[in-house]
């Protein structure tokens, strides 16, 4: 498996030395940059594709969140912050994981982990959600094997997800990153921040919502192109 790419934008030199040295420390990861607002962040991202963004939320000039916002196909986020107050948003932005400073190298170690295997899910054809029609998720303390064919929508809740199917509800601790990346992009797709719908359960669809099984879901303003070939 490749590195890694990742960037790093924070404004505090020494949250910086920190995090560049976690960095250092894992062998899977790659350094490609520091950068101390969202500004600098955004011009390197148009001619330098990342993986992964270490994103502290209180920046000059433009907020993280707000930053995170203007990206439309952003990489794997972790949220670097003093307050927790923003985790919630946070996790209805799809971010991979919410780190509270100061944080200790084991926590770094655990947030980088799930980006790894999220990337590495996604890079493996043998096994790739292409060629399954099931995954298994973790659901209170056992793994659930789930079939494609039966998935209605996925609905985001804060640092959980809410997978609907015709035969009942799953509720399992994974980002809707995450699980997007594990299901196939020809049966499923990302109609909200906070929704993935399965195209063979949509019955109809406006520029606003999508009815899915007599469910109306709302389609986010950012996404309502990528209906358009429907």
């Amino acid at each position: 498996m490749s590195k890694i790419r990742c960037i790093v934008v924070e404004d505090e030199p020494l949250a910086v030395k920190v995090l560049a040295d976690y960095i250092s420390q894992v062998p899977f990861l790659e350094l490609q940059g520091t950068f101390k607002d969202a500004i600098l962040a955004t011009d390197f991202l148009r001619d330098h594709p990342t993986d992964l963004i270490f994103l502290d939320i209180h920046l000059p000039k433009l907020k993280g969140m707000a930053f995170l916002k203007t990206l439309s196909h952003p990489p794997a986020v972790i949220i670097t912050t003093a307050y927790h107050q923003y985790a919630v948003e946070g996790f209805e932005m799809n971010v991979t994981d919410y780190l509270l400073k100061p944080f200790e190298f084991e926590r770094f170690l655990v947030a980088v982990n799930k980006v790894k295997t999220a990337q590495k899910e996604k890079s493996e054809p043998a096994e790739s959600s292409a060629t399954k029609d099931y995954l298994f998720l973790t659901v209170h303390k056992k793994k659930v094997k789930i079939l494609f064919s039966e998935i209605l929508y996925i609905e985001s809740q804060r640092e959980y997800i809410r997978i609907v199917t015709i035969k009942g509800e799953y509720l399992s601790k994974i980002s809707t990153h995450e699980i997007e990346s594990l299901l196939p992009p020809h049966l499923f797709r990302r109609i909200h921040r906070s929704f993935i719908v399965s195209l063979a359960r949509i019955n109809a669809y406006t520029a606003e919502e999508v009815d899915v099984n007599g469910i109306l879901l709302p389609i986010g303003r950012g996404y309502r192109e990528s209906m358009e070939d429907l």
